[in-house]
């Protein structure tokens, strides 16, 4: 099984790896986009005016910008340790033994805006770029990235893959209909049975989700192999109409 996760906007700053070496990161054939978006985003940070303009970025979000500026040559740590933020707060993946963190290793991905998808493991450094931005000189990301990405996903053959991406997101990579996959939607159920969509609690009960695969471990090939495991783990997971994954929050008024 192969596990899509979204990004966060809050990063964790700093870093004890070596910088970036973006071929050595899931996904090699993607470095071509990789370089041509890093490339720009870089160029754009020698203008802080402008790239605060283009980024949106707010007064207290102007030391963004010295970190894109510097992303070829800055620290890297762990993406999945770089990332904060409500779904990655819920996953903790510092606080997890090894084995289930090289679980999230082999199964786990994290769909980025300027390096496509990259292994939860891989050493990326800190930057600030979102889904919608575009960066002059560039075509827009979706340009970018969607083709690539899809065909990238296609060639690494998952077995199965679960998506757990913001809408955005899938944009920069649709899955391609040769990959058995299935797309999870977060909601609560009410006392009536009518289950309704969630905001803040999609990311926290993704999170949860895949803290309790990575301690779990289990051997997931199909849609019915993670429905079962659900069940068994304690989860309500339902399939819908569309073919779509609905995910009951355990929690969703806390």
């Amino acid at each position: 099984m192969l596990i899509l996760l979204p990004p966060s906007e809050t990063k964790r700053s700093g870093g004890r790896g070596a910088s970036m070496r973006p071929s050595d990161w899931a996904h090699p054939g993607l470095l071509p986009q990789r370089a041509a978006v890093a490339e720009a985003l870089i160029a754009l940070s020698a203008d802080a005016e402008r790239a605060a303009a283009v980024l949106g970025l707010g007064p207290r979000q102007l030391d963004d910008i010295p970190r894109n500026a510097e992303l070829a040559s800055a620290p890297t740590m762990s993406a999945v340790d770089r990332y904060t933020g409500v779904l990655f707060d819920a996953l903790d993946a510092a606080s997890l033994p090894a084995a289930a963190r090289r679980w999230l290793g082999a199964h786990v991905q994290i769909h980025s805006a300027p390096f496509g998808p990259v292994g939860a493991l891989d050493p990326i450094p800190a930057y600030r770029l979102g889904a919608s931005a575009a960066l002059p000189g560039l075509a827009p990301l979706k340009r970018v990235w969607a083709d690539a990405v899809s065909t990238a996903i296609a060639v690494s053959a998952p077995r199965f893959l679960l998506d757990l991406r913001s809408q955005a997101y899938v944009g920069l990579g649709p899955i391609p209909a040769e990959v058995p996959s299935a797309y999870v939607r977060v909601v609560s159920a009410g006392p009536d049975g009518v289950v309704r969509a969630l905001n803040h609690f999609n990311k926290r009960t993704k999170g949860e989700l895949v803290r309790d695969l990575a301690q779990s471990r289990p051997r997931v090939r199909s849609r019915g192999d993670f429905l079962a495991w659900a069940e068994e783990a304690g989860w309500d997971a339902r399939e819908d109409v569309c073919g779509e994954i609905l995910l009951v929050a355990r929690h969703p008024a806390s």
